[in-house]
């Protein structure tokens, strides 16, 4: 059978090639971004007791109207401002879905994205999909992955549909300041450009930094989507949960793709989750938990021969091997998974001009013990 493939550059996720590969030779896996502990027992028992209550049927196409309210009310607790919870937010299976409709919703033949990259690795393959552009810009490792807004300035032109952005930043945990927010929002002031705000990791800010979402400016919100993830927040990376938020114009958009595609999306784990959220504290004391964890592996691997920025946010620790060898960050990832039994993430192949800084992303969202075992192999090195 001739075909042509849509995506012919695009391969296996580094992430299934890592965790494979991690998997195969018994190393410890700090590679792919999900926890080696339990989702509290309260929320898996919420969920069944919506499966014993009759909640086994279709969803609305819009989500579970309990869950809707609940993030609302969140968005209203977090960012002290508001969105509809009929027109304005929809449940979505995953982020991902999320990210993939809107991209499908508004962008078209020779439409320009501008991506800030390294990047999360959904965003480019469904930007070709749809017959658009990616325009990089390049965040470097010795600026702090800062994003330059001059340089996004020149890049912006009467091509450009849309501006994705990630904050806090998926894979090198870095996180935007009100300023990045204000610059963004002046940028885009007056144009047609929407914003995709990736916010998955929104409750994993530290060092008494708060999340800046971009529902928290007036104007830039009104051409913004704004992305969360459930399975993130709530330690449950195999159920694929989340939800987006938008102006009722946009989203009427959204769920025009969203209906053909999807539907709707678990009904029983959208109503336990619900009655879970009936708890801030839930999510509330995370940035407090997951800090905790960051700074337990830095302490441990302190001595070592890395260097390192503590991240700012997000579940993932950079690693700056630069002073132990100058071996492509790829191959090395890959030889210490088999030889030293440690698996890690590359950040190269996060950039498309496969900028090597010589980093490696670790995740530390891990039992304290799995985290230590790391440390011990890791000093070693």
């Amino acid at each position: 059978m001739q075909y042509v493939s849509k995506l012919p550059d695009v391969g296996t996720t580094i992430f299934t090639v890592m965790s494979a590969l991690s998997k195969k030779h018994n190393a410890i896996n700090l590679s792919q971004g999900f926890p080696d502990f339990d989702s509290d027992k309260k929320l898996i028992d919420l969920v069944s007791q919506a499966m014993n209550s009759g909640y086994n049927h279709y969803a609305p196409m819009r989500g579970n109207f309990e869950l809707r309210d609940a993030i609302g009310k969140k968005i209203n607790l977090l960012y002290n401002t508001s969105y509809h919870p009929e027109t304005e937010i929809t449940v979505t299976a995953g982020a991902t879905q999320a990210i993939a409709t809107i991209i499908t919703a508004f962008v078209s033949k020779d439409d320009e994205v501008i991506v800030f990259q390294p990047a999360y690795d959904s965003y480019q393959p469904m930007v070709e999909l749809n017959g658009g552009c990616v325009v990089p810009i390049q965040m470097k490792a010795s600026e702090n992955f800062k994003v330059n807004w001059e340089l996004v300035k020149e890049k912006i032109n009467n091509k450009t549909k849309m501006i994705i952005i990630n904050s806090p930043h998926n894979p090198t945990g870095s996180v935007f300041s009100s300023s990045d927010l204000l610059k963004l929002q002046e940028l885009t002031q007056g144009t047609n450009i929407i914003v995709l705000s990736d916010e998955v990791y929104e409750h994993m800010v530290f060092d008494g930094k708060k999340h800046q979402s971009v529902c928290m400016f007036s104007d830039l919100k009104t051409r913004s989507f704004m992305v969360a993830s459930f399975c993130k927040t709530f330690h449950n990376t195999g159920w694929r949960i989340g939800y987006c938020c938008a102006p009722k114009e946009l989203m009427k958009e959204f769920i025009k793709v969203h209906q053909f595609n999807v539907f709707c999306i678990h009904h029983p784990t959208q109503k336990g989750i619900a009655d879970y959220m009936k708890t801030p504290d839930h999510y509330l004391q995370l940035p407090e938990f997951y800090q905790e964890k960051r700074d337990l592996f830095l302490e441990l691997i302190k001595d070592s021969r890395f260097k390192f920025t503590p991240a700012g946010g997000t579940y993932f620790q950079l690693l700056d091997y630069s002073e132990i060898t100058n071996e492509y960050d790829v191959d090395l990832a890959k030889r210490w998974t088999i030889n030293k039994k440690i698996a890690s993430i590359p950040l190269s192949v996060f950039n498309s001009n496969g900028l090597d800084d010589k980093v490696l992303r670790f995740c530390f969202a891990k039992k304290d013990d799995t985290l230590k075992r790391a440390a011990d192999i890791l000093n070693t090195i």
